[in-house]
């Protein structure tokens, strides 16, 4: 799994027909410690129904095809939570009530 920010939407009319009806974000991967940038942006169905700044679990490859709204989905990236905290050597780096 792939600790990511939601960044951005992506829009498309024309898709093959299991798209039809998902939504599309566009997530870049971030730091577990820190949650800064780190590697690129990936463009993955929502199956969580997370928003533009929310920080995310994302799959790839054939365990994007898992979830029940992507079983027949040509997907390789799939956001499968939204993150409430992270904790990382007992300190929490993400959430927990931080601001």
């Amino acid at each position: 799994m792939i600790l990511g920010k939601v960044v951005g939407t992506v829009v498309s009319t024309q898709k093959d027909a299991n798209l039809v009806g998902l939504k599309l974000q566009l997530v870049q991967a971030v730091s577990v410690k820190d949650q800064t940038p780190e590697g690129r942006i990936l463009v993955a169905v929502d199956s969580v129904g997370a928003g533009v700044g929310d920080l995310v679990m994302l799959v790839t490859g054939s365990s994007a095809r898992l979830t029940v709204l992507t079983q027949h989905a040509p997907t390789d990236a799939t956001i499968v939570a939204i993150v409430d905290a992270v904790e990382v050597d007992g300190k929490t780096v993400y959430g927990g009530g931080q601001s």
